[in-house]
C-alpha cells in the first residue's frame, strides 16, 4: 500500500545543500512533497546537491542559519507543514579551530528556527537533528538512551548538547500549552556514511579520494569504534518522526528526543570499515595514528528501543550492506561525467528505492 502522506506537504529542510540534506530533499521530492530549502551554498567540490541538480526541483534559498531575521521571515512566508532542521557545522576537528562559529551555528541557529516556529499560526512539526555525540561520553560498552546525561568534551559535541537543552527549554516554555499544536522532537543519529559525501576530514570521503587517486588511505584512529549506518537509515527515522508528530503533535512521548542508530553488530572499528571498503574497491591503508591529536571519542553506541516502540522504526541494512551500497555509489559515480545529472539522480534514487523495498520486506516479515 502506497503511503501518500507526503504528497503536496510543504516541507522545509535547513541545510538542504549538505550531504544528508541533499539525500533527504531528493527522497521528499520523490514522495511528492513540496520542498523548501534554507542553507548556505554547498561547501564541497564536488557536492551531491550540485551532482543531483536539486536547485531546479525545489525552492532554493541561500540563507545563513545564524541570521535570525532572514530565518524568521522565510519560515513566516512559506508556513511549512513540517521542518527538518539539519543546518549545522558538523565536524569535530573543525570545531576546535572554529569553536565560536560552531556554537553560533549549532546552538543559536537552532534557537532561530525555534523562535520562528513560535510565529506560525498553523499546526506544524519540527524535527531538529543533533547527534549521538551530544551524550556525556563515558567510553563505556553500553548504549546510550535518550534520558542519559548530555555532555561533550569537544566544541562540536558540547554545542549539540547545548542545542538539545535549548530544544527542551523552548518546547516546554513556548509550545507545550500553545493553542496552536506544534510538535517538536530532536533526533540523534550515529555515524552516517553513504554516496555523495565529499566533506573534508571524514573517513569515508577521505577513503574515496585516496582510492580515486590510487593513494594509500591514511587512517588516524583505526581502533576507534563507531555506530556506522547508511545515510538512508536515520533519514527514514526522521521521516517517520516528522509524520508521527504532525499527525499527533500533542502526544507527549513524541515531543522528545529520539535515537536513530544501527544494530549493535554495526558498531565496528574504523579499521574494520576501511578494510571492508577495500573489498569492494581494492587499495591499501596506512595507520597514521596521532597520539597528540585533539580528543575524539573512542567508544559510542546508541539504544534505539524508543524509536522502535513509538515509531515502528528499526535499521534495515547491516554493516556489510551499508558499506557495499556506499562504495558501489562512489564507483558508479566515478564513471559518470560531472554534469551527467540524470544518471546521478537515477543512481541515488535507485538506492532509495532499494532501501524502501528492503524496509517493506522487513516489515512484512515482522507481521
Amino acid at each position: 500500500m502506497v503511503d501518500n502522506f507526503w504528497q503536496s506537504k510543504k516541507v522545509l529542510v535547513t541545510g538542504h545543500t549538505g550531504f544528508k540534506g541533499s539525500w533527504l530533499s531528493l527522497w521528499l521530492l520523490n514522495l511528492g512533497a513540496e520542498v523548501i530549502g534554507l542553507s548556505l551554498e554547498p561547501n564541497t567540490n564536488p557536492s551531491l546537491f550540485e551532482q543531483l541538480q536539486l536547485e531546479q526541483d525545489l525552492n532554493h534559498n541561500i540563507v545563513d542559519i545564524r541570521n535570525s531575521q532572514l530565518v524568521g521571515s522565510l519560515i513566516a512566508s512559506y508556513k511549512p507543514d513540517i521542518v527538518f532542521h539539519l543546518a549545522a557545522q558538523p565536524l569535530v576537528r573543525k570545531s576546535y579551530v572554529e569553536s565560536v562559529e560552531t556554537w553560533n551555528t549549532n546552538v543559536m541557529g537552532t534557537i532561530h528556527v525555534l523562535e520562528a516556529m513560535k510565529g506560525l499560526e498553523k499546526s506544524s512539526a519540527l524535527v531538529a537533528i543533533t547527534t549521538d555525540k551530544c551524550y556525556e561520553n563515558r567510553e563505556w560498552l553500553y548504549g546510550y538512551r535518550e534520558n542519559d546525561p548530555l555532555g561533550g568534551n569537544d566544541p562540536y559535541s558540547s554545542s549539540k548538547a547545548a542545542a538539545e537543552i535549548a530544544i527542551h527549554s523552548w518546547r516546554n516554555s513556548f509550545f507545550a500549552n500553545s493553542n496552536i499544536p506544534i510538535g517538536i522532537a530532536s533526533a540523534r543519529a550515529g555515524n552516517v556514511i553513504g554516496g555523495g559525501d565529499w566533506a573534508e576530514d571524514r573517513i569515508l570521503p577521505d577513503t574515496i579520494r585516496a582510492l580515486i587517486n590510487n593513494q594509500p588511505i591514511q587512517v588516524r584512529n583505526p581502533k576507534s569504534t563507531r555506530p556506522w549506518q547508511h545515510v538512508l537509515e536515520p533519514l527514514s527515522g526522521y521521516l517517520e518522526l516528522g509524520k508521527a508528530i504532525y499527525e499527533n503533535s500533542i502526544q507527549r512521548d513524541l515531543n522528545s528526543a529520539f535515537n536513530f542508530g544501527p544494530a549493535l553488530e554495526s558498531n565496528k572499528s574504523v579499521q574494520s570499515l576501511v578494510e571492508l571498503a577495500l573489498k569492494y574497491w581494492p587499495g591499501e591503508w596506512l595507520d597514521c595514528s596521532e597520539p597528540q591529536a585533539a580528543h575524539e571519542a573512542k567508544l559510542l553506541n546508541l539504544v534505539t528501543d524508543k524509536a522502535y516502540h513509538l515509531l515502528g522504526w528499526q535499521p534495515v541494512w547491516d554493516f556489510q550492506k551499508t558499506v557495499q551500497e556506499t562504495i558501489q555509489w562512489y564507483r558508479d559515480a566515478s564513471e559518470m561525467e560531472h554534469r551527467d545529472y540524470v544518471k546521478f539522480k537515477d543512481l541515488t534514487s535507485g538506492q532509495i528505492t532499494r532501501y524502501e523495498n528492503d524496509k517493506l520486506q522487513q516489515k512484512s516479515k515482522n507481521i
